[in-house]
């Protein structure tokens, strides 16, 4: 056989197995595990060191799939190393389950793409941080059930007793202890001798094998134990680890088990279920009625705080009777009305103004947003809400502090909710279109897929749900309001949102719309990935791309409305931003729904005339807005509050009262609800009062007169408020779950960047100072003095022959490249770099020394 022929040497750790990958399963693995590349190896020594600690193997665990993580605690309970046809029979048991057999191969190589496992099929090798993460030991139970093997249970055992175990079986004795544990265990992994024995048991000792056989292996025993636990004390099948503890040996449960590692393998993924399925165009349409709808009460609770909102609690956030105050306004629970506000707020249309006294108000962010089409206003509101971490649905629980969490406040960042939203829809986008799932098909997908790790996925009361699923549950509700989702199934402005490509087949308008659960989909094992939008610019296409989907979907906004004679007006649909403004100040809303009803009061009037109007501007509004002519009631109302409006007028001296008609006045003063307002006669058309002049106006609208106030001039003021906005501020930027996932430019310098440091690490040089005598590096940069270098480095340029030499930065940063000189002069060295595979420039002062390669390696 050639030497190329020659078959490579198996991989004796991590670090080898890894230096014999390609770049694409390096940049899978960086890729997957991007703690592994922040910042950036040295080497493929030092990158398998870092995917070996502890933080970062447990961040990796906690990001396999049910069935990878089971297979990763089967070969923490395998031999090590182990061959593939053991892990096979510890997956699949002795009846060799066909859906494990086939699903294995797939779990082997996630976890060695993960760095979890090297080694050939022959040797599989759990990474040793993982293995005794999942191993089992009296402190950490390991998540099969099972427990030690025989040599570690009889460990603390005196030799007499072990023979004696022996003795009891029917096995010959031994001559040290080492020699009868490895007999006993070679019994217990016996099929036909463990059944033999297991046969003399009596009954009730089986019973308890079959009590601890799945977990916990651990059981207790009194000083004298009864005849069926004397009989399995006796055979070993049952070894003492503490006074009054006993312990099944693994290789029992193992045969008792027939030969499975866990109970219930689950090697294919649930499937994801629609409960009922809808026409494509009635969940669009219901989507869109969503949207407008949120919309609505996005504007409805801005236009609260227009001239400024709740004040700022001192800890953060809302105070719990502001919020009250919101959803009473919005007529919405008062979790709905938390979701509202953290949506504005991760829209960026709300914020503190960050006065002495802080209180909450619109941004400047909010005038440019209502000037947008609605498809645009939409697409801002669900693109913001998309990668947020706030999680208002954790809003008045407790924080790790005891400390209640508000609206608006701090400790509201979850960093998995991304993630989750992105999956939750992503799982709607494989589902045929149209139609919705059911929660709990979706939640039991997302378990299986990000399982808990350890015994308390095991304890998990039925409705004790993980953050996960909390997240998942708040998920398909709010994104059912915000009408990214209508009858529960993904719609297509949704669809597009999150980058999920358009269905291929689309439902036939003419099908039948079947509804409720029993009108069950086909199970769908697997569905495909949906990519995260990465940079900004795909982001930004995804979120034009809804807006464009979305708006032919929304009605054309009205610019008329339905007056009726009972002083009401209808809006049978969403109106014109003008019409809006002006029907808002002159009317109340009365309902709302899908048309909206408007009632006129004589404060709204009033409230319209204190803004500027006079009855005429209101006649003609009326006469050119409405489809149906003015009812003469509503024209007797605004003409009689105009004829009363003004004829009062509050200045201020303190502040005084003003009319021409002095029975008024006299009327004003014998009304005994006007006490409070400290009201004497200055002059026949005028009083004075003690109130100030904000006062004096609210209580004599309060006592059924309509005042106006006035100026130092005696001119009318108009009561237009000034809407309040806050400085320009940002948008809470999302709280990262770890270090970003790199972008393949990253990817391909951080690869590039190893790959140089390891041909640096590991090429042969002949033997220097604190080497060895195969002239294998001493593990520290090579030290040459000044004249040494440079003569080398001279005659390098003569021979053309490659050098190995130890370089520091400007930073302080030490490495070691292979460098092949082509000039030398000047104080600087200029080379071609093959670590970097370039030509560069080194200054010589920077270069801690110089070592000539060995023959083989040049």
């Amino acid at each position: 056989m050639s030497p190329e022929e020659k078959p490579a040497a198996a991989p004796r750790s991590l670090a080898e197995a890894l230096r014999v990958r390609d770049d694409v399963s390096l940049a899978a693995l960086l890729r997957s595990r991007p703690d592994l590349v922040t910042p950036v190896p040295t080497d493929l020594t030092q990158l398998a060191t870092r995917a070996g600690t502890r933080a970062s193997v447990v961040r990796a665990l906690e990001r396999l799939d049910r069935f990878a993580l089971q297979t990763a605690e089967a070969l923490a309970v395998a031999a090590d190393p182990a061959p593939y046809g053991e892990l096979l029979r510890l997956m699949a048991g002795d009846e060799a389950d066909p859906a494990v057999a086939a699903a294995l191969p797939r779990a082997v190589a996630l976890l060695r793409e993960q760095a979890l496992l090297w080694g050939a099929d022959d040797r599989l090798r759990l990474v040793r941080t993982a293995r005794e993460l999942l191993a089992p030991s009296p402190q950490h139970p390991s998540p099969t059930g099972l427990g030690p093997t025989v040599r570690e249970a009889t460990a603390g055992m005196s030799p007499g007793r072990i023979q004696e175990i022996l003795t009891t079986v029917g096995l010959s004795s031994t001559h040290d202890s080492v020699s009868a544990v490895s007999a006993l265990g070679e019994l217990f992994t016996d099929r036909k001798r463990m059944a033999a024995l297991l046969a003399e048991l009596p009954g009730d000792s089986r019973e308890v094998l079959d009590r601890l056989v799945w977990g916990p292996p651990y059981g207790q025993v009194t000083h004298d134990p009864a005849a069926h636990l004397r009989a399995l004390l006796d055979r070993g099948l049952l070894l003492p680890t503490a006074p009054g503890t006993v312990v099944l040996p693994r290789e029992v449960a193992l045969y008792l088990r027939a030969g499975r590692a866990h109970r219930a393998p689950e090697p294919v993924p649930p499937p994801v279920e629609a409960a009922a399925t809808h026409r494509p165009q009635v969940v669009d349409a219901t989507a869109a009625g969503q949207a407008l709808a949120a919309l609505a009460t996005v504007d409805e609770l801005l236009k609260e705080w227009d001239e400024g909102g709740p004040t700022v609690l001192r800890a953060g956030g809302l105070s719990v009777r502001d919020l009250k105050r919101t959803a009473v306004a919005l007529d919405v629970s008062e979790p709905v009305a938390a979701f509202w506000l953290e949506l504005a707020y991760a829209a960026g249309l709300i914020a503190s103004d960050g006065e002495a006294d802080e209180r909450y108000a619109a941004t400047p962010a909010y005038d440019e947003w209502r000037e947008l089409p609605t498809g645009e206003r939409w697409a801002r509101l669900a693109a913001a809400w998309l990668p947020a971490t706030r999680t208002p649905g954790v809003v008045g629980g407790r924080d790790a502090k005891d400390r209640t969490l508000s609206a608006l406040g701090p400790n509201l960042d979850r960093s998995a909710a991304p993630e989750v939203r992105h999956r939750v829809l992503a799982l709607l986008a494989g589902l045929p279109e149209g139609a919705s799932p059911g929660a709990e098909s979706v939640l039991a997908r997302l378990r299986w897929e990000r399982p808990l790790r350890g015994p308390q996925r095991d304890r998990r009361a039925p409705g004790d749900d993980d953050l996960r699923s909390r997240l998942a549950r708040w998920t398909l509700s709010e994104a059912e309001l915000l009408g990214i989702t209508g009858r529960g199934a993904l719609a297509a402005p949704g669809r597009a949102l999150i980058g999920a490509p358009e269905p291929s087949h689309p439902a036939p308008q003419s099908a039948p719309e079947p509804e409720g659960p029993g009108d069950k989909l086909p199970v769908h094992h697997h569905t495909p990935p949906v990519p995260v939008p990465a940079g900004p610019a795909e982001r930004a296409a995804a979120t034009a791309h809804a807006a464009r989907l979305l708006a032919p979907l929304l009605p054309e906004p009205l610019d008329h409305v339905l007056l009726q004679a009972d002083l009401t007006a209808v809006a049978p649909g969403p109106l014109e931003r003008e019409l809006a403004d002006v029907l808002g100040v002159l009317a109340d809303v009365e309902s709302k729904g899908g048309a909206t009803v408007y009632r006129f009061t004589p404060g709204s009037v009033r409230r319209a005339l204190d803004a500027g109007q006079t009855a005429a501007d209101l006649h003609a509004f009326l006469t050119r807005r409405s489809r149906t002519p003015v009812p003469q009631p509503l024209t007797y109302l605004i003409d009689d509050v105009a004829r009363r409006h003004g004829r009062l007028r509050v200045g201020a001296a303190s502040a005084y009262v003003r009319c021409d008609d002095d029975a008024t006045l006299d009327e004003i003063l014998a009304d005994k609800r006007a006490a409070g307002l400290g009201l004497r006669r200055l002059a026949p058309t005028v009083l004075a009062a003690q109130a100030d002049p904000a006062v004096l106006l609210e209580g004599l609208r309060a006592i059924g007169f309509a005042p106006a106030a006035e100026s130092a001039a005696g001119d009318v003021v108009i009561a237009r408020a000034d809407s309040r906005r806050t400085p320009p501020r940002t948008a809470p930027e999302p709280v990262p779950d770890g270090p970003p996932a790199p972008d393949d430019t990253l990817l391909t310098a951080a690869i590039r960047a190893v790959r140089a440091g390891d041909l640096a690490a590991t090429t042969p040089r002949k033997p220097g100072p604190g080497d060895g005598e195969d002239g294998a590096p001493g593990g520290e940069l090579p030290r040459t003095g000044a004249a040494e270098t440079l003569a080398t480095m001279q005659a390098a340029v003569l021979t053309g022959e490659a050098l190995w030499i130890g370089y520091v930065n400007a930073e302080g940063a030490a490495s070691q490249r292979v460098i092949a000189p082509i000039r030398v002069e000047g104080g600087f060295v200029t080379a071609y770099d093959h670590t970097a595979d370039e030509v560069r420039t080194y200054p010589l002062h920077r270069v801690t020394g110089v070592a000539e390669l060995a023959d083989d390696a040049r």
